[in-house]
């Protein structure tokens, strides 16, 4: 729940939905039904995106400023859009002032609401990507469908907490980018691999917010049942729960984000300890 008069800062989210891309793929060549499953779930890895085209200027669509008219706590408490706004303000306030405690500076990143596809500066955003960090332009890429395909398809429980954790979970990535740990390529695949060791310092980071969630005025401190379904949307996009349900078996050398019970785990450990010093998962087991 957010406090119903934190003021919000809508500038912090660029509303692009009703661009007029709609549902189509746009670019290259189509992926199967199950391809198009794991891409929506597992989203995109950020490694791989950083060697993707540079950014390029996209222009807000005109009438499509709803998030504009987000400007307080009690909007958030009503409203999907206006509580994405919220959980930015609020992951963002956080990193700020830890970044200032440690005699840094946060460098901010936006997120982009779009409906269907859109341009990004990693290539084009599609909803079947789920959403996903862009280190080529510092935005936070999502489509609020992503949710309701996470609880028809998938099983999570949904729930507000629920989109938070996966908001926090990509500016994760972006505390990554800009302290140089966001490792350049593709990494390698596997429960011990790279990839999967950058997801789960994200999802980590995650948790190190929603400890101090309540610290930045924005939010009230979550309860058990928000914790509760933080922890189930992790272990929905684990990547063992992903293949039972696609393909009906677990292929863990094939593993880009971590199993269900590695991701809330991760999320745990920084919820418990609230010390990012904690997420560090390049070395040991994970």
């Amino acid at each position: 729940m957010f406090n119903p008069n934190a003021r919000l800062d809508p500038t912090q989210v660029q509303d692009r939905r009703g661009g007029g891309m709609g549902r189509v793929a746009a670019g290259g060549g189509g992926l199967g039904i199950v391809g198009l499953i794991l891409a929506l779930v597992l989203g995109v890895n950020p490694g791989d995106l950083m060697q993707q085209v540079q950014p390029q200027q996209q222009p807000e669509v005109a009438g499509a400023q709803a998030t504009g008219e987000c400007q307080t706590g009690a909007q958030a408490n009503e409203r999907e859009d206006c509580r994405i706004v919220g959980y930015v303000n609020s992951v963002q306030k956080y990193w700020t002032d830890e970044f200032a405690r440690r005699g840094m500076r946060y460098t901010p990143a936006q997120t982009v609401l779009f409906t269907g596809a859109t341009q990004a500066g990693c290539g084009f955003a599609q909803a079947a990507q789920g959403p996903f960090y862009c280190p080529a332009d510092n935005k936070i890429y999502l489509d609020l469908a992503f949710f309701g395909e996470l609880q028809r398809r998938f099983g999570a429980r949904g729930g507000p907490f629920a989109r938070a954790y996966v908001v926090a979970h990509e500016y994760g990535h972006h505390i990554q980018h800009i302290t140089d740990a966001l490792p350049e390529g593709g990494g390698t695949a596997g429960p011990q691999g790279t990839q999967v060791r950058v997801e789960l310092q994200a999802d980590c980071l995650a948790g190190v917010w929603a400890r101090h969630a309540a610290d930045t005025g924005f939010m009230q401190p979550p309860s058990d049942q928000d914790i509760a379904t933080a922890l189930d949307a992790a272990a929905a996009v684990g990547d063992d729960q992903i293949q039972r349900r696609t393909q009906g078996r677990v292929s863990p050398e094939s593993w880009t984000h971590g199993s269900s019970e590695q991701r809330q785990q991760w999320f745990h450990n920084g919820y418990r300890t609230g010390d990012a010093g904690q997420c560090n998962t390049a070395r040991g087991r994970v």
